[in-house]
């Protein structure tokens, strides 16, 4: 898996600009939270925000820092598609709940070798089920519910797929 690779079929669970009242992560385009953005440097508006600007920070910003190039391309796709939605602490601990290690949000020695000794389909099937289960524990669920367990069906699709 190539981060171009990844960053297209991020970009088909991220949309445009949006400014939803309920979402903590405030106002968005192309999946980037104005945080994100100023972190990165971006000073502009978010609805100008290109989405080459976008893709620049994905890489940076979610996947080199989550080391997703370092992983089986099937689990880099999740660690990151995660990452971005997650942040990146969560995606790790979900990687090592998947892997049957202490979920400290840091990819560390253990966590690489217990990822790389279990089957990918394994470590697939109860990444997502860990990522369901925090899904449902958000106060956000009921709002957002129905596009996130959209946005892991599709992801399931991509992990028979890559697997």
């Amino acid at each position: 898996m190539t981060f171009e690779v990844a960053f297209e079929r991020l970009i088909g669970h991220e949309g445009g600009y949006v400014n939803h009242p309920d979402d903590p992560g405030g106002e968005t385009n192309w999946g980037i939270t104005k945080r994100t953005a100023r972190e990165a440097g971006y000073t502009g508006s978010m609805r100008e925000l290109t989405r080459d600007i976008a893709k620049d920070i994905y890489r940076d910003a979610y996947w080199l820092r989550a080391r997703c190039d370092e992983f089986d391309g099937a689990i880099a796709f999740q660690i990151f598609d995660a990452a971005v939605n997650h942040g990146i602490g969560n995606a790790i601990r979900f990687l090592q709940r998947a892997a049957g290690v202490a979920d400290d949000g840091a990819v560390g020695p253990v966590t690489m070798a217990a990822a790389k000794a279990m089957a990918v389909t394994d470590v697939l099937a109860r990444f997502n089920a860990a990522r369901l289960t925090f899904y449902t524990n958000l106060s956000t669920w009921p709002t957002f519910s129905k596009g996130w367990a959209r946005r892991v069906a599709g992801n399931l699709n991509y992990a028979a797929d890559d697997a």
